[in-house]
């Protein structure tokens, strides 16, 4: 019977994928829901849950790639492969309207690139002080600072190691975690309460969900206002991290 099951799994690798990932999607919102009260978003959850996975998986089989280096999970390297996630993030980018974003005036432009320039370098000083010492490894833990998706889109795009993918991806969760945490606590001292104070607090900050749940927690009418800065800051990092942050990162730290 086992064998039966392993071979279903392995030889419908997509499939399998899918569906592990859809029960991990459920159970974490289901967690988020009746443990945090939405307070902790169920993506970050389901986030922090697969970096368990792919632990367990590396330390199982010895291999690079995680829970895929698992045969009967081998669909899930596919699924999280560069050509689906590219696919994930076009599509979140062309949720957004560029004309909403002009609406919204200069100042929501000026946290896009602020916020992203700003979490980029407090990433990269962190790499840095924990003694990272060539540019693509700075950069690429500096890019998870941003976000943790644009984190591993720039390491791909720099061909950095998976360990530091890793720990990209893992910054970005912290962050989302506080935002999460912080923002119904502060929301009032910093006048969080309008639609235009939202779009720029989620250009600032960027980490959908993140933004998405601190702004659930303190207004829910804030939220799309919010997300939809984030969706671009999103955007914005994964064309400055790997190409202009990048090159400024090689002329500080040559390597």
């Amino acid at each position: 019977m086992n064998d039966l099951i392993h071979q279903a799994l392995s030889k419908n690798g997509l499939l399998t994928g899918f569906a592990v990932v859809g029960v991990m999607i459920w159970v974490s919102y289901f967690l988020s829901d009746r443990l945090t009260h939405g307070r902790l978003h169920g993506s970050a959850i389901a986030v922090f849950a697969g970096l368990v996975l792919a632990y367990v998986g590396g330390r199982l089989t010895g291999g690079k790639n995680g829970i895929a280096d698992l045969s009967a999970f081998v669909g899930i390297g596919l699924l999280g492969g560069n050509m689906l996630r590219d696919f994930s993030i076009v599509a979140t980018a062309y949720g957004a309207s560029f004309d909403d974003l002009k609406k919204s005036g200069l100042p929501v432009v000026i946290a896009l690139f602020a916020g992203v320039i700003v979490s980029f370098i407090c990433g990269g000083l962190v790499a840095a002080a924990f003694g990272y010492r060539d540019a693509v490894s700075i950069a690429t833990i500096g890019a998870g600072a941003v976000t943790y998706i644009v984190g591993p889109v720039t390491g791909a795009a720099l061909g950095a190691s998976s360990e530091v993918m890793a720990l990209s991806i893992a910054a970005g969760l912290i962050k989302a975690i506080l935002v999460m945490i912080a923002t119904p606590l502060i929301a009032k001292s910093i006048g969080l309460d309008n639609p235009h104070t939202a779009m720029i607090y989620g250009g600032t900050l960027g980490t959908n969900s993140g933004v998405a749940a601190g702004l659930a927690a303190t207004d829910p009418k804030l939220v799309p206002y919010g997300v939809m800065a984030a969706t671009f800051y999103t955007g914005l990092g994964c064309f400055l991290a790997p190409s202009v942050l990048f090159l400024v990162t090689r002329l500080i730290v040559p390597g």
